[in-house]
């Protein structure tokens, strides 16, 4: 029976996420490195430290430094494992957690990663005009229904069978949300209509980037968010990379993927545990486990 890495993405951040992890091998060095190339000290910014903002996770929540922030959470963990010997069937993340998954995959070295997670987040943050609700408890038919009947509005994020995230226009999203009868609806405090075509732009910039970097073979197969089957070519992949921020995340999908490969454990890396909730939620007889710090690996 196999075992899966999963990655989350932005939302699952939180002050003091990389105090645990000071005790692994570079975490500083690539900590340094991160900082040096955002021209701020991610290091402070994950601990809330900033003496200007001490204990606010403004800076943190920001997208220009949540997505960096993570990549080098993430990062560092995925070494951790690999030092050990420990390895996946089959590797996925959310969103940004996407980026991590290709490292582990070995697609690119880290340094590449935090080139690709600067730029990317640099020009999500940069996007306006859009909105963002999750959706907790729906019909689904209704649901499709009223996204396809209604312009500029998507399905971003389908996470699993009762919760969707929707991106568009707010009045696009408000007029869907106002029509769905759902248990929840909770706005998310985002810059832009993530995993929509109107982020066509940023999109754009983001894979005239990625037209310039190397990409190698998957030593992992790799499940992306616009097409969860597993890939290891270089060239799909980063295809696949270049489309993610126009088409929505199919996580839900992401999960059926891991019954049909035999897949016994699913192992979330990374803060918080939204993936492995969903995975719990979702799917029956799967083992989930979580590899948040360095004690988690036995340091």
């Amino acid at each position: 029976m196999g075992i899966a890495w999963v990655f989350p993405g932005q939302g699952s951040q939180k002050l003091g996420m990389a105090e645990g992890l000071l005790e692994l091998p570079d975490a500083r060095r690539r900590f340094g490195e991160a900082s040096e190339r955002l021209g701020r000290d991610l290091l402070a910014i994950c601990s809330g430290s900033n003496l200007a903002t001490a204990g606010d996770p403004r800076d943190l929540n920001d997208t220009r430094n949540t997505q960096p922030a993570l990549f080098v959470v993430e990062s560092l963990l995925v070494d951790g494992l690999k030092a050990q010997g420990r390895t996946a069937q089959l590797v996925a993340g959310h969103s940004l957690g996407e980026l991590v998954a290709l490292y582990a995959a070995n697609v690119f070295d880290v340094s590449t990663g935090l080139e690709l997670i600067q730029r990317r987040s640099e020009l999500m943050a940069a996007a306006g005009g859009g909105a963002m609700t999750a959706v907790i408890g729906f019909e689904r038919c209704a649901l499709e229904r009223l996204v396809a009947s209604t312009e500029a509005v998507v399905i971003a994020n389908d996470n699993s069978r009762s919760q969707v995230v929707l991106s568009g226009t707010p009045a696009a999203v408000a007029q869907v949300v106002g029509a769905l009868p759902c248990k929840r609806a909770i706005p998310l405090a985002v810059s832009g209509p993530f995993h929509s075509p109107l982020m066509h732009d940023a999109a754009t910039s983001f894979e005239a980037l990625l037209e310039s970097i190397p990409f190698a073979d998957a030593t992992i197969p790799v499940l992306s968010n616009t097409d969860p089957s597993p890939q290891t070519d270089a060239r799909v992949l980063k295809d696949l990379l270049a489309r993610q921020m126009v088409s929505g995340v199919r996580w839900r999908e992401t999960m059926a993927q891991f019954a049909t490969h035999q897949i016994h454990t699913v192992v979330e890396i990374g803060p918080g545990h939204v993936l492995s909730g969903l995975v719990k939620r979702d799917l029956e007889g799967l083992v989930t486990a979580r590899i948040a710090n360095a004690k988690d690996l036995g340091f």
